[in-house]
């Protein structure tokens, strides 16, 4: 296995497009890999839960991975989950599959080595049959669905005790347990990336490498700018975060749908199409919502001087 670093910084957790069939539109994958890329990210996350990983089949899963690593062509890095079996052995191939997609890191969803009243003893027996049989980079996803379970900092120091976990992609929403985990994991190569908004410079003033999460898929640069500025502009820094951090609620509001219809005021050419909801159910005041969102957003790319044309 290749000793390979993560990326600090911004990485969204990608949608997938969909044709008005329900298939996989690869084009308009496309066309959003680009989009994350001009915008400034360091790394994409892949089937995911926000790709609809739940709903995929493991070829598409596979297909999909191995899509995105080949469009970005090394201009950023790659990673992506995909395990959704109960079975720990039926994981380990869903494992294999995107692991030979060539992705940087194959990130595990920290609910699927052991259900909501077992152990971590158990979560650490099928982490290591999982580190036993995959000789690539790992990372581990906090997912909400079906059930949330997030990795303590002693858990968390057993994993980069192993050398083979990366990325940490933090899900708790809180600052003290994020600092604890980062003491958990001081000195090794295990990174964390914070997935909620409203936390996000709180966190990167205690050490995380940077943002992961769903509102990369409405303004990945503001995220981007944050991650770089925090520290040497932070006045603007800490009026920036109030405004991403009300902006994220929007998740709440008919995630991904109201995400691939806010893309779609952004310029691309998207569906709505979701096997999650129906697209048809993202009402007017909802777009409304989402409109007024994209003016008040564009309005801080003037103030920061940032933009896809600036860069």
């Amino acid at each position: 296995m290749k000793n390979k670093k993560i990326n600090s910084g911004v990485w969204p957790t990608m949608l997938t497009p969909f044709t008005e069939s329900g298939k996989v539109d690869y084009p308009a994958l496309e066309n959003l890999i680009e989009w994350y890329i001009k915008h400034g990210v360091q790394g994409l996350f892949a089937v995911c839960q926000s790709s609809e990983m739940f709903y995929l089949s493991v070829e598409e899963r596979a297909e999909i991975a191995k899509f995105v690593v080949e469009v970005a062509d090394s201009r950023v890095q790659v990673i992506a989950s995909g395990h959704v079996s109960d079975n720990i052995d039926d994981q380990i191939s869903e494992l294999q599959r995107i692991g030979d997609t060539g992705v940087d890191a194959v990130v595990l969803v920290s609910n699927r080595l052991a259900d909501v009243n077992e152990s971590d003893e158990l979560w650490k027996k099928n982490a290591e049959s999982i580190i036993n049989k995959l000789d690539v980079p790992l990372g581990i996803y906090e997912c909400p669905y079906p059930y949330k379970r997030l990795m303590n900092p002693d858990l968390l120091r057993w994993c980069a005790s192993t050398g083979r976990f990366l990325f940490l992609k933090d899900t708790c929403c809180d600052t003290k347990q994020i600092e604890a985990k980062l003491q958990a994991v001081e000195g090794t190569n295990l990174k964390i990336y914070n997935a909620n908004s409203a936390t996000l410079l709180e966190s990167l003033k205690v050490g995380v490498e940077g943002y992961s999460g769903v509102m990369a898929n409405y303004h990945p640069d503001l995220y981007v700018w944050l991650c770089n500025n925090w520290s040497t502009k932070p006045e603007l820094a800490q009026k920036l975060q109030d405004v991403l951090g009300l902006a994220s609620v929007i998740e709440y509001q008919y995630y991904p749908v109201n995400a691939k219809y806010h893309m779609q005021l952004e310029g691309l050419d998207i569906n709505l199409e979701s096997r999650v909801k129906k697209a048809d159910e993202l009402s007017y005041s909802k777009k409304l919502e989402v409109m007024q969102l994209k003016a008040v957003i564009d309005e801080y790319r003037k103030i920061l001087g940032i933009g896809v044309e600036n860069k």
